[in-house]
């Protein structure tokens, strides 16, 4: 959930390499080890995100061809990494996911999304054993986008969820584009299907509100509103999320970000169970 975390789908319109096959037994999931890995990840971003997605870097990001904010040093990076690759003598990273602690963030000026969303409604709803994720900058390699890499993170997500005692974890789910009547569906689909109950509603900030509310409910149908979403919003939401009011648009990642939070009490064991025991199959 990211900063701009649905960032995992093919660019439109453009010719993609063919998926690898993928075997199994020469990939890891694990959390970076020192500042080799995180520089890999931050490459495999940039990649993605601008030469791929078009986002616009700035001139420190075009120079070093590599995806950085000041977040990075904060936070947990989890990688995929495909030990049959090989780049500068180290196994290629080729998934990525990044993870802010609140016990971090609190330490450290707060939480990426902040930038775009006033959070203050999660703190005044907070709960006894409330603890919160952010998650964020998730990617995955062209020829490696297939369910079952995707899954691999999940399943690594899921434990670190357990592990850490999580019970929300939320992030910006991105859109593709910065016209917002371009992505009315999807956008109203999501405010009138989706919308966070009024304790855990946050809003996007007054100076960068967008309203979602752009078409009449009975304009759209589930099932079509649901086809034009990207695949990960999708993935949050079978997972039982749901968005907060208002949306934000990204100039610099040329996306429509809306606030996507997803209460870990309500995972179902069915998930918790397929991401911890290592199945590769799809819904």
């Amino acid at each position: 959930m990211a900063l701009n975390n649905a960032k995992t789908e093919d660019g439109p319109g453009e010719a993609q390499p063919a998926r690898r096959v993928i075997n199994f037994d020469e990939l890891e999931v694990r959390l970076a080890r020192g500042e080799t890995e995180l520089l890999a990840a931050q490459r495999l971003r940039y990649r993605v995100f601008y030469d791929e997605m078009g986002a616009t870097p700035s001139p420190a990001a075009a120079a070093e061809q590599r995806d950085f904010d000041r977040f990075d040093p904060l936070c947990d990076h989890l990688l995929v990494f495909d030990h049959s690759v090989e780049t500068d003598g180290r196994p290629a990273v080729v998934g990525t996911y990044r993870l802010l602690r609140e016990e971090v963030a609190r330490e450290h000026g707060g939480f990426y999304s902040a930038s775009e969303f006033d959070l203050s409604v999660l703190e005044r709803g907070r709960k006894p054993d409330d603890n919160f994720l952010e998650l964020g900058r998730s990617c995955v390699a062209q020829e490696y986008r297939s369910n079952a890499v995707i899954q691999m993170l999940w399943r690594a997500i899921a434990g670190y969820i357990v592990e850490h005692k999580i019970s929300l974890m939320f992030g910006c789910g991105s859109l593709p584009g910065t016209d917002p009547d371009a992505l009315a569906v999807p956008l109203s689909y999501l405010h009138h299907n989706h919308l966070a109950p009024p304790e855990r509603r946050v809003r996007a900030l007054p100076e960068r509100f967008v309203s979602m509310d752009r078409l009449p409910k009975t304009a759209i149908s589930p099932r079509d509103g649901l086809r034009t979403l990207p695949p990960l919003i999708k993935g949050y939401l079978r997972l039982g999320g749901y968005v907060g009011e208002g949306a934000v648009i990204d100039q610099e990642f040329k996306t429509v970000d809306c606030f996507i939070m997803v209460p870990c009490d309500t995972l179902t064991e069915r998930y918790i169970a397929r991401y911890q025991k290592g199945e590769h199959g799809t819904d």
